[in-house]
């Protein structure tokens, strides 16, 4: 029998149960705001956190300098806080999502052909492995696929604190998406079983986090990302898709996505291929809309075996 896990120290249980409490608190009024005054409120808050947030602006000017070197320090700490901006509006967007639901078909554009190419893929009936990145409102896009009768699923890290966790699942429940917590007992089992049950599966694979993963490049440096998306479409056969819920206007989006075909390849070899192919999608994504990619993520931070930071 296995012991239970070490509770944490008593500061950081205090910290995230404030920090939970102050989220739940600051929501309700905020839900009282109108949809498109919400939204640009929410671009105001994020020009202050670039000021005041002085650890995310320095790691997300870092990560620009390597990212987009060929931009002059200007043009990044510009670009920087125009990050901001974006996440700030998305962040505001998705506390008044029942508003921005009931809108959706107004506020977002699923473009007719994305939308063929998933039906065409689902007719095959072995599921699809979805990746994004946190770019433009990776939650939004899931959602509203999901809010059309698709069959999805995400794969999702549990937060530090379970009163958050069950809050983000709640959230996601609400707009009919399932989520699958990877390390959770079970969690490999689910995510075959809903491939098999013909679920899209949606992944994010652009941050450097504890999984297996593999180095492929990422703005012409190495990145450590995660294999999972690959291993499963190659292992299942289900459809390999990249797809983006890109901003276009203050209030308004554009979903795209398209298939990847299969390796011809086999074994890791197969597995780098295909990672690769979704990660440099990623990048293509990101280059054309810099300002809604989560910068402040520290994507290069783990080294290949043998190579200095």
């Amino acid at each position: 029998m296995s012991s239970p896990a070490p509770q944490p120290p008593l500061f950081k249980r205090v910290k995230r149960f404030v920090r939970y409490v102050f989220i739940r608190i600051l929501i309700i009024p905020l839900q009282l705001l109108p949809l498109r005054f919400a939204s640009w409120l929410g671009e105001k808050l994020g020009a202050v956190a670039f000021v005041l947030a002085r650890g995310e602006r320095r790691k997300t000017l870092a990560s620009l300098q390597t990212g987009l070197p060929e931009r002059s320090e200007h043009e990044r700490t510009q670009l920087a806080r125009e990050v901001f901006r974006h996440i700030g509006r998305s962040v505001m967007e998705m506390v008044l999502i029942n508003k921005f639901d009931a809108r959706r078909h107004e506020l977002v554009e699923w473009e007719p052909t994305a939308r063929k190419t998933m039906d065409e893929a689902l007719k095959r009936g072995k599921g699809v492995v979805f990746v994004t990145g946190h770019f433009g409102n990776w939650e939004l896009l899931a959602r509203y696929v999901a809010l059309e009768d698709y069959p999805a699923a995400v794969i999702g890290k549990e937060a530090s604190d379970p009163r958050t966790t069950k809050l983000i699942e709640r959230f996601r429940a609400s707009g009919k998406l399932r989520v699958i917590w990877r390390g959770a007992q079970g969690a490999a089992k689910e995510i075959l079983r809903a491939l098999k049950n013909n679920f899209i599966l949606g992944f994010l694979i652009d941050q450097d986090t504890r999984v297996q993963s593999v180095f492929v490049p990422f703005f012409g440096k190495l990145a450590k990302t995660p294999r999972a998306a690959a291993d499963l479409a190659i292992r299942t056969g289900a459809a390999p898709m990249l797809g983006f819920c890109t901003r276009v206007g203050p209030l308004k989006y554009r979903i795209t996505m398209r298939e990847l075909p299969l390796p011809t390849t086999e074994g890791e070899e197969a597995v780098l291929s295909l990672t690769q192919a979704f990660t440099q999608g990623i990048e293509d994504q990101i280059r054309a809309h810099p300002e809604q990619w989560a910068w402040m993520h520290q994507r290069w931070k783990s080294r290949p075996e043998g190579e200095s930071k």
